[in-house]
């Protein structure tokens, strides 16, 4: 009776400890996720950011086009940091956040292209 206890107990202790293995693997995998989505966000941010610096630069964007574009940067900017403030970024915001990006970049590239020259 001894070793039956024993060897239950040895099992119970593996399958415990695999569990247990098995739920780290997948925090991790989550945690991985929310910090591709978060660098994600930051690198097209920033590209954004080149984007309209670059419009200054060439003559393509008018100040006030810059200042509206900068304010949307700046807007998108707290809404990444309000969404990422509770430590977990939910599908809904991440959809929002992508969302906000989408119509930025869909704006930069309308002002840029409006044919309105920067005066100077």
């Amino acid at each position: 009776m001894n070793a039956w206890i024993k060897t239950l107990s040895a099992v119970t202790l593996t399958a415990t400890g695999l569990g247990l293995f098995a739920g780290s693997a997948l925090a991790q995998g989550t945690a991985s996720l929310a910090d591709k989505q978060a660098q994600r966000v930051d690198n097209r941010q920033e590209r954004q950011s080149d984007r309209i610096t670059q419009g200054v630069a060439s003559g393509q964007l008018t100040v006030r086009e810059q200042a509206r574009l900068e304010q949307r940067q700046r807007h998108i900017n707290r809404l990444e940091h309000r969404t990422e403030a509770d430590g977990k970024v939910t599908a809904k915001e991440a959809v929002r956040m992508e969302h906000a990006q989408d119509r930025a970049s869909h704006q930069i590239r309308r002002q840029k292209h409006d044919r309105q020259q920067r005066g100077g």
